[in-house]
């Protein structure tokens, strides 16, 4: 489904983004997607660490810079610098978003936190995502999303039974956290185009991964029990996991009694629907290492295919456990735009995630290029006021730098 472009959502919202690497540039690039003018204040000498990996690069350019700063404009600023420090005050007088993720109180010993930036800009919206949150007794410490996998619990319900404790394949915590982010800003603005009122926003890793603890968090408060990892089946209800076929794995979902009741059909074995073992989810649950070895028995008879047919015409959630690749190149993902092309002035073509979310009305931006280290930053201080001369001398200072 390709649909018609438009200026976004959120046309109009001015970000200035001093965040790096992951979370923050997560939620810079979703404000972007929706039309937001998002403009990356990088940090001199460097820019983003992301920049800064080795590998993979396309055309010597970072395919992880690339994919999380599309859409915005970038700009090189040297916050020691007394002259850095004013040109980003100018900047956020005429803003309505800074996100960051520096570790507490860096921006304040800099003279440019919130307590200063919001007298200067009594509507600004600032957004931190920092490793715990800028309250409570570890706010001061920084964070990493492993850090905070392990410290809320992810990494000790994640892999098989009986291994060592592991961390969810992607960056949970911090795209979670830019998630997070996105979301606060966009009620804060709703909240300023209402008041003309800024705010600070905050999230951090720890409460992102916390999050996505819900079913395990019910069950300690109901129980006082922890759960332990469980490979790929579910806490609360069997038949739910990856299956092993003639050439791989395969997901069935049997959520549900009736659910359960097509799949003992679809397997040829009716009577598995009063078998004391597995006719509740109760019993099943009870009973999983059993379960799972009676299915298995017969879903290695065949490929994936032929099982995702047969389910599919029973009306039974499945679906094949893909690669990373596989799923990239599948007919659905393609349908619906999650893979978009962007043409970089030195990587040439790449290919990028699309946007997750599909408006209708106002869809999100068309995909422009991450930006060169500095490489809107005549353009970006010209429109805040700057004279060339003048832009001409702070470049010369190293105050700034343009690509």
């Amino acid at each position: 489904m390709t649909a018609q472009r438009s200026a976004g959502p959120l046309a109009g919202m001015k970000v200035l983004e001093l965040s790096q690497i992951m979370a923050g540039p997560t939620a810079g690039m979703m404000l972007a997607d929706l039309g937001a003018d998002v403009i990356k204040v990088e940090k001199l000498p460097g820019g983003d660490d992301s920049r800064s990996y080795r590998e993979p690069r396309v055309n010597g350019v970072s395919a992880p810079f690339m994919i999380l700063n599309r859409n915005k404009r970038g700009i090189a600023l040297d916050l020691k610098h007394a002259k850095g420090k004013e040109v980003l005050k100018r900047m956020v007088a005429g803003a309505d978003v800074l996100t960051e993720n520096y570790r507490k109180g860096t921006l304040e010993k800099l003279g440019v936190g919130y307590d200063v930036l919001s007298k200067l800009n009594p509507g600004l919206i600032y957004s931190s995502v920092s490793g715990y949150g800028r309250t409570g007794p570890w706010a001061d410490k920084g964070g990493f999303d492993l850090i905070a996998q392990g410290f809320s619990g992810l990494m000790s319900i994640t892999g098989e039974p009986g291994r060592p404790p592991a961390k969810s394949g992607n960056p949970v915590a911090d795209i979670n956290a830019g998630i997070l982010q996105a979301l606060g800003v966009i009620a804060a603005y709703v909240h300023k185009l209402k008041t003309g009122e800024g705010q600070v926003v905050e999230t951090s890793l720890m409460e992102s991964a916390l999050q996505q603890t819900y079913w395990h968090a019910a069950i300690f408060f109901a129980t006082g029990a922890s759960g332990g990892p469980l490979g790929s089946s579910h806490v609360l209800t069997a038949p739910y996991q990856a299956f092993r076929t003639a050439d791989g794995f395969v997901n069935i979902g049997g959520a549900n009694q009736s659910n359960w009741e097509r799949i003992a059909d679809v397997l040829g074995h009716p009577e598995w629907k009063t078998d004391p073992r597995f006719a509740t989810n109760d019993d099943r649950m009870r009973n999983l290492p059993a379960l799972v070895e009676a299915m298995e028995a017969v879903l290695v008879a065949h490929d994936r295919a032929h099982w995702i047919a047969a389910f599919d015409a029973a009306g039974v959630p499945a679906g094949p456990v893909h690669s990373i690749g596989e799923a990239l190149t599948h007919p659905q993902v393609l349908a619906r735009d999650m893979v978009v092309e962007v043409d970089h002035p030195k990587a040439g073509r790449t290919q990028a995630l699309g946007f997750p979310v599909k408006l209708h009305g106002t869809p999100a931006v068309a995909p422009k290029p991450a930006p060169a280290l500095g490489e809107h930053t005549r353009e970006v201080l010209a429109e805040f006021g700057y004279a060339a001369d003048e832009i001409d001398a702070l470049i010369a200072e190293g105050v700034v730098g343009a690509g």
